[in-house]
Parts: C-alpha cells; sequence; structure tokens
C-alpha cells in the first residue's frame, strides 16, 4: 500500500500558514502610513513587490515540486519563511520591512503552491474533497488571523511577529515529521525509469482549457480585488460607516465557512455533477454581485452584493486547482498547481491599480458594469472552450 500524506496534517499545515501570513497583509498599509510615515504610493509599490514575490515562488515552487523531492521542498519553503518572520521580528523599520514583506510573498507562493500540489498526491479521497477543504482551512486562518490582529497591534506588533514566528514553527515540525510520506512518493516515478524518456506533455485540449481557466483566475481575482482596495471608499463616500463595511467581511467569512460545510455534504451524496459547472456557477455569481453594485446605495443591498460575491468565490476557488489537478498528468501537477496560484496573484496585484484608473477616468458606477460585462464575457468564453475540447479532454487520476 502506497503511503501518502494525511489530510489532517496537511490541513493543519495550510491553516497555521494562513493565520500566520494574516497577522502580516491586514496591517501592512496602517503600520507604514502610521508608524512609519510611508507615503500611499510607496505602499502601493511594496504591496505590488509583495505580490510579485508570490508569482515568482509559486512558478518556482510548482517546477520544482516536479523535478526533485516535494519533502525537502516543503521544508525548504517553510523554513525560509519562518527565517524571514525572524528577520521581520527583528527589524521592522524602513526599509527592512519591504524587503522582508518581498522575500515573505515568495515564501508564502512557494508554500501555498507546495500544499496544493501535496494535495494532489492523496489519491485516498476525491480531489475536489481535498482542494475544498483546503480552501476551507485557508479561510478559516484569514478569520482568526484577522479577528486577533487588531488586538495584538495594539499590544506590541513585535509580538504580532513573534506569534507568526512559533506559528510558523508548529508548522515546520508538522512538515518534518508527519510529511516524510511525499518523500517516498516521488521515488518511484525517478526509479522507474532507466533510460531517457519524453517529458510529459498535455494533450493540445488540456491545454487549451487550462490556458482558459487560468485566465479566468486573473480576470477573477483583478475584479474580486475591487472589493477589498476600492469599495471602502466608494461606500464610506455614501455616507456608509467603515465599520459596516468592516462587516461585509465577517459576513464574507461565516459564509464561506457555511457554504464550504454544503459543499462538502453535495459532493459526497451527489454524484455526477462535473467540476466546471460549479466553477460557472461560481464565476455568474460574481459577476451578479456587480451588476447589484450598480444600483446598490443602501447596505442592505451592499450585502446581498457581498452574499452573491461570497457565493461565487466559495464554490469556483476551491473548484479550479480541483480542475487543474484532474486534467494534469502526476509528473507536471506541481508546476501546473504553481500556475494556479501565480495567475491568482496577478490578478489581485493588478486588481487595485486597474479599478484606481478606472474610477480617475469614468466612475465607480463604470467601474461595476465593466467588472460584470467581463466576468459575464469570460462565463461565455469558457463556455464556448468547453464544448469545443470537453469529448478531447484527457483525465488522469
Amino acid at each position: 500500500m502506497v503511503r501518502e500524506i494525511q489530510l489532517r496534517w496537511l490541513l493543519t499545515g495550510a491553516l497555521l500558514s494562513s493565520i500566520g501570513m494574516s497577522f502580516i497583509w491586514p496591517l501592512t498599509s496602517i503600520y507604514l502610513h502610521n508608524r512609519l510615515d510611508i507615503s500611499l504610493t510607496v505602499i502601493g509599490v511594496v504591496l505590488l513587490l509583495n505580490s510579485l514575490g508570490s508569482v515568482v515562488g509559486s512558478i518556482i515552487g510548482g517546477r520544482l515540486y516536479d523535478q526533485g523531492d516535494p519533502y525537502r521542498l516543503a521544508l525548504f519553503g517553510v523554513g525560509l519563511t519562518g527565517l524571514v518572520l525572524i528577520g521581520l521580528t527583528l527589524w521592522h523599520g524602513w526599509p527592512a520591512y519591504s524587503i522582508w514583506l518581498t522575500l515573505l510573498g515568495i515564501g508564502s507562493g512557494w508554500n501555498i503552491t507546495m500544499v496544493n500540489s501535496l494535495g494532489t498526491s492523496i489519491r485516498s479521497k476525491d480531489g475536489r474533497y481535498v482542494f475544498t477543504m483546503l480552501y476551507f482551512a485557508q479561510n478559516v486562518g484569514v478569520v482568526v488571523g484577522t479577528a486577533l490582529v487588531g488586538f495584538v497591534y495594539d499590544i506590541s506588533i513585535t509580538l504580532l511577529f513573534l506569534i507568526a514566528v512559533v506559528l510558523y514553527g508548529i508548522f515546520f515540525g508538522i512538515v518534518l515529521i508527519k510529511f516524510r510520506p511525499a518523500a517516498k512518493t516521488a521515488q518511484p516515478t525517478r526509479k522507474e525509469t532507466t533510460t531517457e524518456t519524453p517529458k510529459p506533455s498535455l494533450p493540445g485540449a488540456n491545454k487549451l482549457m487550462l490556458t482558459t481557466f487560468f485566465f479566468a483566475l486573473l480576470i477573477f481575482w483583478l475584479m474580486y480585488q475591487q472589493w477589498s482596495s476600492n469599495l471602502s471608499v466608494y461606500m464610506t463616500g455614501l455616507g456608509i460607516p467603515l465599520r459596516n463595511y468592516s462587516f461585509l467581511w465577517t459576513l464574507n467569512a461565516a459564509l464561506i465557512v457555511v457554504i464550504q460545510l454544503f459543499l462538502n455534504w453535495f459532493n459526497e451524496h451527489v454524484n455526477g455533477i462535473q467540476i466546471i459547472y460549479q466553477i460557472l456557477f461560481g464565476l455568474v455569481m460574481v459577476a451578479i454581485s456587480f451588476l447589484i453594485l450598480i444600483t446598490a446605495h443602501t447596505y442592505a443591498l451592499f450585502m446581498i452584493a457581498m452574499i452573491a460575491l461570497t457565493t461565487g468565490e466559495a464554490t469556483a476557488s476551491p473548484a479550479i486547482p480541483a480542475l487543474v489537478n484532474d486534467l494534469t498528468p502526476r509528473e507536471i501537477k506541481g508546476r501546473y498547481q504553481g500556475f494556479v496560484n501565480s495567475w491568482g496573484s496577478v490578478g489581485r496585484a493588478l486588481g487595485p491599480l486597474f479599478g484606481g484608473l478606472i474610477i480617475d477616468w469614468l466612475s465607480y458606477r463604470s467601474l461595476f458594469i465593466i467588472a460584470a460585462v467581463g466576468v459575464f464575457a469570460l462565463v461565455a468564453v469558457l463556455i464556448v472552450v468547453w464544448i469545443r475540447t470537453r469529448q478531447r479532454l484527457v483525465r488522469y487520476q
């Protein structure tokens, strides 16, 4: 019997990593601007470097996963991130903070890719269930981290970074002890080939489908970032208190938990529902959220829009890496899981800039219209590509 990482330890690692990173990103703008007196423009550049670092970490980590020892690569990524957090704890002035944050982006992209890639090695459970649970664990981490960050920040920012170090220390211990089967699962593939064999390649239909979905990820996060960046200014401009905007994200977190639990139950009891339909439904709900924003002037409508957005996010986001897992052979799963995170990171990096330019040139309403039309057009493209390729797609286990 082939040994594999137990899912609960992979989920625990994803949870700890998510909590640790959620101690960093929510306070970056506030800390740099209010305490270090850094301009918002420079802060935007720092956040962009963090996102680009995540792209680099994802791509490199994914490629090395396919070629090297996943166990050692996971140890390296978690260990590197822990060392960077130690540096951040000791030296968090300017410009050291910007350097550490860029390195954290690389480590974060690397670790997320490793966790997702290791998820593809779990054969005892359905791939959709694995990625749904990983997404669930990561979002619980965000909820816990963002809920605690404000309280700890008021006590001491050094304490905040120190807690993140401890979390990654625990994560490193879990990887060291519980991820050992990952080193063994990669060995048979390398030992079986005594002569040179052609590098695995994707069928044309699979490649077209995956490329389309990677582009969909970019557009999804490009539009999604409008909620976390520009919408707060729009709502406060309408006279809605900032605390009400913050509550929308509390609602978002609660709904994600409920929807993930429902999806797990649904996937266990209802067979035959293809992942593509789950993704298309999710994207349609995201588009509907922007349609609601076009005419939203009351807080109730913003809540309804957030419900639509969260339904779409929680439905589509975990399904895309699951689909990528289905459509890629074992030898290149890591590379393509790296693409999942890197394309999303590019969308997140460009989102605030894209929205700001549209708002400056046109208006908020124009931004919401462009977002809705863009996502609906994306759905149409995905449907066309799916119809053209579905008979020729090769699925891998």
